[in-house]
């Protein structure tokens, strides 16, 4: 049900997952643990499963806490509970509240989690490719730094996301991220069909935690795509299934 991060599992009262499809109630496309409030699933099953996922981080359903992810750089602190119609356009959510579990719902898109276990307190970033390129790692560490936190003593791990063997990608695609940075080039290596690249995300996360100052860092190493143990929007694209599941990993600090 769930994947661990060594770096975080070390961390004193801290409760991260990683979570996979196993051990839910959703049925047809999204069958197992589907966390998507924005899915087309039955929401009674959507609130069952995010119910199981919060008893794993050993909180109250309503303190299991997403945003309304718009692939922006922003970010929202998270001081008290906020309901499905309430919750901010962002796509990461930091914290130093005990017992709020924030989240990042995916499904292919990269989540990091992170913590500064010394000041207490922690994020949850929704990283796809417009996210990371535009800075939502940056600006989560930022507002971290604005609740106490250090950069230089966050841990960061990187979740399930699509990984370059499976990620491919146009050829204008590669020409954003080369005119924001000729150095970005190094994260695409050739397809085997003309015009297009295969598209190094994690790597990518990795190196912008780095030049952030996030020098300890964790990466789960896992490809959605193929990996059927977690929802793929591409596999789904792919298959021509008209909707598809989302996890959700989240990060609490006990209370």
């Amino acid at each position: 049900m769930t994947i661990a991060s060594p770096l975080l599992a070390a961390v004193p009262d801290l409760r991260h997952a990683f979570f996979t499809r196993e051990g839910g109630v959703s049925e047809g496309l999204y069958a197992g643990l589907n966390g998507g409030v924005g899915s087309n699933d039955d929401p009674a099953h959507v609130a069952e499963n995010r119910r199981r996922m919060a008893s794993v981080l050993g909180v109250a359903p309503e303190r299991f806490l997403t945003a309304y992810q718009v692939h922006s750089p922003d970010v929202a602190v998270a001081t008290e509970p906020w309901d499905a119609a309430s919750r901010p356009k962002v796509d990461a959510i930091v914290t130093k509240t005990p017992g709020l579990a924030i989240g990042a719902t995916a499904a292919d898109c990269g989540p990091v989690l992170l913590v500064d276990p010394t000041a207490r307190v922690i994020g949850a970033a929704h990283a796809g490719w417009k996210g990371a390129l535009t800075g939502v790692l940056e600006s989560t560490i930022a507002a971290m730094e604005k609740l106490g936190a250090e950069r230089g003593g966050i841990v960061a791990a990187i979740g399930p996301l699509i990984r370059q063997p499976s990620y491919e990608v146009g050829g204008e695609f590669v020409a954003r991220f080369v005119a924001a940075d000729p150095d970005y080039a190094r994260f695409f290596i050739a397809s085997t069909r003309a015009g297009h690249a295969m598209f190094d995300l994690g790597g990518f996360i990795r190196m912008r935690l780095e030049n952030a100052g996030v020098l300890m860092i964790d990466d789960t190493g896992i490809d959605t795509y193929p990996d059927e143990r977690f929802y793929s929007y591409r596999r789904s694209v792919h298959r021509n299934e008209p909707d598809y599941g989302r996890h959700v990993h989240a990060i609490a600090l006990e209370g």
